[in-house]
């Protein structure tokens, strides 16, 4: 009989797309393991549902054990497998600009996704391109759809989106993508899978890891 897995996303996008593929082409079925997956609440890191019992699997990131680890405590969960080794977010800007320049910000007000890794990568994408982060006016407009909102109704003159959203907007005529984070960074440990440690150590998480392998081969 097939034992059912929840695996939970902090932020559902195809940038996932390995994780989506271990759910969607049936890989966990062959391991007698049937996913169910959720995406948590806006504001809420899928840790939480790691914690609490509810979720097997998160799709998280590693900057989720920076608050624990800054306090002298051991983060909840461990990140024990990679979904993407780049940065996935990109700058949109109103205009179109070939010869685009990180120091072009300086000033300016951007629209900054201030979630814990997304923020944590732009701040180091502006110090590998020798960009004081404080010389930018870094605007909060809150979730994905907020700021896209915002930046629809011409607030901001630069925003910082997650893949696919920023092609949508070039796609649509309503902004320009003018840097990749990932350019600018080069490869990190951007996104992963995170368990408790009691989970990783059962027989659960060795089937679904045979099926994440397969999927990704």
């Amino acid at each position: 009989m097939s034992q059912d897995i929840n695996i939970q996303f902090t932020r559902f996008s195809a940038f996932y797309s390995p994780l989506i593929a271990t759910m969607a082409g049936g890989f966990l079925e062959q391991e007698g393991l049937r996913p169910r997956h959720t995406v948590s609440p806006p504001g809420t890191s899928a840790i939480t549902g790691l914690v609490d019992g509810s979720v097997h699997v998160a799709q998280s990131a590693p900057s989720q054990g920076f608050g624990p680890l800054e306090q002298g405590k051991s983060p909840p969960a461990l990140h024990f497998a990679q979904i993407n080794e780049m940065d996935g977010f990109f700058l949109v800007g109103r205009a179109a600009e070939p010869q685009f320049a990180w120091d072009r910000l300086k000033g300016r007000k951007v629209l900054v996704d201030h979630g814990g890794q997304p923020l944590a990568m732009f701040k180091y994408a502006c110090h590998r391109r020798g960009l004081p982060f404080q010389s930018i006016v870094a605007l909060d407009a809150g979730s994905t759809e907020r700021m896209i909102d915002a930046f629809r109704k011409g607030e901001g003159d630069y925003i910082h989106l997650q893949g696919p959203a920023p092609q949508q907007l070039e796609h649509e005529g309503a902004g320009h993508i003018v840097a990749s984070l990932a350019q600018a960074i080069g490869p990190c440990a951007f996104s992963s899978l995170a368990a408790t440690r009691g989970w990783i150590a059962t027989d659960m998480a060795q089937r679904f890891m045979r099926a994440y392998r397969k999927a990704r081969a």
